[in-house]
C-alpha cells in the first residue's frame, strides 16, 4: 500500500475530504474525529444508511456524531429504491451546501460505487422509465438482456445489475440514455482520500464483536419492526446481509447460534471484496492514503491533514478527543 507522502493531492487546493474501508473498521468515528477538528460535515457514502429504520444494521452510529452535522442519512423510505445516480446528485448538492456555509464536505462510508461515483465523477443523466423500451425487452430471455446490455455498456461499473431480471431491463433503459445523451459534467473536486486497513484477522474479530453487540441492542427487533411497517421479505433481502439473514431467521431457516456464525462469515467475506473494489479504485486513478487501524489513528490523520493546503480555513479547531466506545 502507498504511503502518505507518495499519495498526498497536489497543485490545487484540496476541497473534499473522503474517508473509507471496509465494514467495522472505524471509519465513521475517524471521520467524525477529523470533521470536528476541520470544520467539517459528513456526507454519508453508504448505499443503506439513507433508509430510515435501518439503524443497527446499517451501523449509523449516530451517537458518535454529536454537533457534527451529517448529510444523506435517514432520507428516503425503506419501500423506495435509491440508485446511485440518485446518491450522487444528493452528494452533489450537499457538497454546495456545506462549502457555501465555508465547512469542509466530508465524505465517509464503505460503498465503492458510490465513492467512485464521486470521485471519480461518474457522468450520469436522468432516466425516467421507458414503456415502449419495456413492451420491447419483455420477450428476450435473461441471456439476451445481459447481451443487450453489455452491447450499449462495454464497461459496467456494477455487475449487480446481472442479478435480476428488473435490474437488466433498468440497466438497458439507462445504457440506452446515456449513450444517446451528453451528460453534464461533473463537480470541480480535488479530494484526499484516507482509507483505514486492519489486517484480516483483527477485521473478522471486529465484525464478529460488532454483530454480537448489535444483536444485543435489538437487531432482530429492527427487522421485525421494519416487517411491521410494511417492508416485505423479499425488500429486506435487497437490504444488505444483515436483514436478508435476520429474515431468514425470523422465517425460521436457522437457529440463533447459526445466525450468528453465518452472518459473521458472510460479513468477513463482504468487507473482503470491499477491499477488492479499493484497490480497483486505486488502479482507476483514486490516490488513497492507507492508514494502519488501531492506537492513536486519529492522530495519525491528523498530521496527514496538517500537510494539507484546504479550500477552506477551519473556524473552530479542536483537539482530537476519542470517546470511549458504546459497543
Amino acid at each position: 500500500m502507498a504511503g502518505p507522502s507518495e499519495s498526498l493531492p497536489s497543485a490545487s487546493q484540496v476541497n473534499l475530504l473522503a474517508v473509507a474501508g471496509a465494514t467495522a473498521c472505524g471509519k465513521t468515528r475517524l471521520g467524525v474525529e477529523l470533521a470536528r477538528h476541520l470544520s467539517g460535515e459528513i456526507i454519508s457514502a453508504d448505499s443503506r444508511q439513507v433508509f430510515r429504520g435501518l439503524d443497527l444494521g446499517t451501523g449509523k452510529d449516530l451517537h458518535d456524531y454529536g454537533s457534527v452535522p451529517y448529510h444523506l442519512i435517514d432520507i428516503v423510505d425503506p419501500k423506495t429504491e435509491f440508485s446511485v445516480f440518485d446518491f450522487q446528485e444528493h452528494c452533489y448538492q450537499a457538497i454546495k451546501n456545506i462549502q457555501h456555509r465555508g465547512n469542509l464536505p466530508c465524505l465517509v462510508g464503505g460503498s465503492g460505487l458510490y465513492l467512485e461515483s464521486v470521485l471519480l465523477g461518474y457522468r450520469m443523466v436522468a432516466v425516467p422509465e421507458n414503456p415502449d423500451l419495456r413492451r420491447e425487452l419483455e420477450s428476450f430471455s435473461d441471456a439476451q438482456l445481459r447481451e443487450r446490455l453489455t452491447g450499449l455498456k462495454t464497461q459496467l461499473h456494477n455487475v449487480t445489475d446481472f442479478g435480476s431480471r428488473a435490474r437488466l431491463i433498468r440497466a438497458i433503459e439507462i445504457a440506452q440514455v446515456q449513450a444517446e445523451t451528453i451528460p453534464p459534467e461533473p463537480m470541480n473536486l480535488n479530494a484526499l482520500v484516507l482509507g483505514i486497513h486492519w489486517p484480516r484477522v483483527e477485521l473478522r474479530q471486529r465484525i464478529r464483536q460488532r454483530l454480537e453487540a448489535r444483536l444485543k441492542q435489538g437487531l432482530i427487533e429492527e427487522v421485525q419492526n421494519l416487517l411491521a411497517q410494511g417492508v416485505s421479505h423479499q425488500r429486506l433481502e435487497s437490504l444488505g446481509l444483515e436483514y436478508r439473514w435476520v429474515s431468514h431467521y425470523l422465517r425460521g431457516a436457522m437457529d440463533t447460534v447459526a445466525l450468528v456464525e453465518g452472518l459473521s462469515c458472510a460479513i468477513a467475506q463482504f468487507a473482503k471484496r470491499q477491499e477488492t473494489w479499493f484497490r480497483r479504485m486505486e488502479r482507476r486513478g483514486v490516490a488513497i492514503v492507507w492508514l494502519a487501524g488501531g492506537d492513536q489513528l486519529p492522530e495519525r490523520a491528523m498530521k496527514i491533514c496538517a500537510e494539507i493546503e484546504w479550500s477552506h480555513a477551519p473556524k473552530r479547531p479542536h483537539p482530537i478527543v476519542i470517546p470511549p466506545s458504546k459497543n
